[in-house]
This record gives C-alpha cells, sequence and structure tokens, in this order.
C-alpha cells in the first residue's frame, strides 16, 4: 500500500467504535431513503428464496437474474420441490444464466437439507458454508437476511465500497488484499440495523459506487471516501492483472433426421457440465472421424459461421459443421445412451449452452425460411 493512502484508509477503523458506527449509521440511513426496496427476493424471511437470489447473483447482475428467479420459483417454489426435482429441468431453468456449477450445486445442496437436515435450512454462516456452492459472502447474506445473523457480506460491489473508501490498494482478488477486505468488513459491522445496513453496502455497489461512473455527488460516503478526496475512483479498486486469455477452438457437429437435432449430454463436472451439447470434437481430423462414427457422411458437411464465446479462463471459437444423417444410422445413434434426437422446438426448451442455443436458433429459422419459400411456390412439403 502508499503510505499516504494507506494511513487514510485507516482512519476510520484506527478512531474506534464511534468512527465504525458513523460510516454503518450513513448506509443505513441512505439505503432506508434510497435504496432498493422492490426487489422479488425482498421483503420475505424465506432461506430458500433468499439463497436462491445469492446463488443467482453470484457475479451476474440484477437485470439479468429477475426472469430466471422469477420462473426458476414458479418450478420449483420450495426446497422440497427443488430437492426431488429433475437435475435436467433445474439446468433448462438456468440455460442461458451461465457459470452453470451453481444450478448443479443448488441441487446437491437442496438434496442435502432435505435428506441430512431433514428440511431444516442451516441458519448460521459456519453451517451454510457447508453446503456446496455457498462461501463465506453468501452464507453471510442468507444468514443475515433470513435468521438476523450478524455476519460480514463482501461481494464484488462490497469490495469495490471499501476500497475506494478506504483507498485500498491492490486487485480486490488476491489473498492478501480480500484479507484486509474482510477485516474491515467485519469491523464496521454495526449492533443494530444489520439487515439494513448489509443491503444498504450492496444498493451503494450496484447503483452508486458502479465500476465505471460512479455518482460520487449521492453517496452517503464520498466526504471522507479516499478515493472520491483523491480523484482516483477511476483507478480503485485495481483492476484484475492483465494477462492474455489462452485461445482454444473446437468443432460442433450440427446433425439433422426428419426435423430432429442430435444433442449430446455432457459429462456432470467441467464447462457446461450436465446441460446438453452438441457433439463436440478438437479439431476436423477428430470431428470428422466423430461424424462417421455416428455414421454420417462427412463428404456431404457445409461449414457454419463462427461462433466466439468468452469464458474467465479462456476464449473459445466455436466452428459448427451441419450434417445430415441417414435413416439407417439414426437408429444406432439412439442406442448411445449420452446421445439423443430431440425436435429442434423442443430441444430450444431445453438445457443448452448459449452458443448452442444461438446456433439452433439460426438453424430454426433457416428452416423456418425454407419452409416459407416451399409454401409460396406452391411445393408439397
Amino acid at each position: 500500500m502508499q503510505s499516504g493512502t494507506a494511513a487514510a484508509g485507516d482512519h476510520a477503523l484506527s478512531s474506534g467504535g464511534a468512527a465504525n458506527g458513523a460510516f454503518a449509521d450513513r448506509v443505513i440511513a441512505w439505503q432506508r431513503l434510497h435504496g432498493r426496496h422492490d426487489l422479488p427476493w425482498q421483503n420475505t424471511r424465506d432461506p430458500y428464496r433468499i439463497w436462491l437470489s445469492e446463488i443467482m447473483l453470484q457475479q451476474t447482475q440484477v437485470a439479468a437474474v429477475i426472469g430466471y428467479y422469477q420462473r426458476f420459483l414458479d418450478r420449483f417454489p420450495d426446497l422440497q420441490a427443488l430437492a426431488t426435482g429433475a437435475a435436467d429441468e433445474v439446468m433448462r431453468l438456468w440455460s442461458g444464466l451461465g457459470y452453470y456449477s451453481r444450478a448443479r450445486n443448488l441441487h446437491r445442496a437442496a438434496g442435502i437439507i432435505v435428506d441430512e437436515c431433514k428440511g431444516e435450512f442451516p441458519a448460521t454462516q459456519a453451517d451454510l458454508m457447508r453446503l456446496p456452492g455457498i462461501g463465506r459472502s453468501t452464507a453471510a447474506a442468507v444468514a443475515a437476511f433470513a435468521f438476523g445473523q450478524r455476519a460480514a457480506i463482501l461481494d464484488g460491489n462490497v469490495k469495490r465500497v471499501f476500497a475506494r473508501y478506504f483507498g485500498i490498494e491492490g486487485y480486490p482478488g488476491l489473498p492478501a488484499v480480500e484479507a484486509v477486505l474482510w477485516e474491515r468488513a467485519e469491523a464496521l459491522l454495526p449492533k443494530r440495523g444489520l439487515e439494513p445496513y448489509t443491503q444498504g453496502l450492496m444498493d451503494l455497489g450496484a447503483t452508486l459506487c458502479t465500476r465505471t461512473r460512479p455518482r460520487c455527488p449521492a453517496c452517503p460516503l464520498a466526504a471522507d471516501c479516499v478515493a472520491q478526496v483523491h480523484g482516483r475512483t477511476a483507478e480503485l479498486p485495481h483492476k484484475r492483472p492483465r494477462k492474455p486469455l489462452p485461445r482454444r477452438s473446437c468443432v460442433m457437429l450440427v446433425m439433422q433426421y426428419r426435423g430432429q437435432v442430435l444433442l449430446e449430454r455432457r459429462p456432470p463436472a467441467g464447462i457446461w457440465g450436465g446441460l446438453l451439447c452438441l457433439p463436440q470434437a478438437d479439431d476436423l481430423a477428430a470431428a470428422r472421424n466423430l461424424a462417421e462414427t455416428l455414421g454420417a457422411d462427412w463428404h456431404g458437411h457445409t461449414a457454419l459461421g463462427e461462433i466466439e464465446h468468452g469464458f474467465t479462463h479462456y476464449h473459445l471459437t466455436i466452428r459448427p459443421v451441419s450434417l445430415s444423417q441417414p435413416a439407417s444410422s439414426a437408429k444406432n445413434v439412439a442406442r448411445e445412451p449420452r446421445y439423443s434426437w430431440m425436435p429442434l422446438l423442443q430441444a430450444l426448451d431445453a438445457g443448452l449452452p448459449s452458443p448452442v442455443r444461438k446456433l439452433l436458433l439460426a438453424l430454426e429459422k433457416t428452416l423456418n425460411k425454407s419452409l416459407e419459400c416451399r409454401l409460396s411456390n406452391g411445393r408439397p412439403l
């Protein structure tokens, strides 16, 4: 840390409980007047709904989550429904939201609560952290909002608020920097008003102390925020150390037979785990071998437009290839447990990775245009 910035950042804590209380009081007062109060998962003590929202909000913005949250609750309105629901249905409803391990862990955790906890939702941060997919901050949020437990949160928005307010140097994802942020989070917890304080920190980071163009004049912490006072809001928090993402590529087989498309169930772990996907190979040679194994005629293949897709740790170039499937081999493929033929419209409603959905949507449009052309020319179907 820079010496001047560290001193400014330490002042709020070194002044003792009074300074800490003033920080919390400002956050609480602001949240009650200006914070968010009508999100679908607010105004409830139901730990299931709060937990579901917190898992969906991990690395995902509120606007993207609301529709998924409501559709998920329509299908799985309570813990028992989720625990006994089919994994395929869970993945279908999560399709497009990304970070699919969240959905798999959510389903696993529901089963654990029902089977091992007799349906009683764990009420403490420590017990919640024993469930798959629940880390320290998520457990604290559920414990605070559902059970009134005194526990500190530190999600991405809160890290940004603290890094700017205290002038904390370094990338917040580094263990040493994160440890300092957790120290601040624990020290600032108020004795009263925990829920509006916790929600207020989230709201500040999401609506005022944003990554770009923060609305500092409206912030209740602006008067002694190190980043604001010293003109460093664009600099803090420090960005992730830049290093080029590795690039990978794959070939996906778009295999059709009588209005159906061939899908393959991905393994439970790994990228797109548990989702339905198009058969995939590393390169064209491997794709040809796979196509021939599945009984398709590689000589009749058609290359489709490439799709670029970004993951957290690498960038993927997808090269789709369209193939028709002879009737004789289509029956053989159906015997393979991981493969299934599915009508195109039904496939679009299944749990698919977003680039696969994009491919199949383009295929549907092409087929519809072909059908319209045949009908307009008076040709039989």
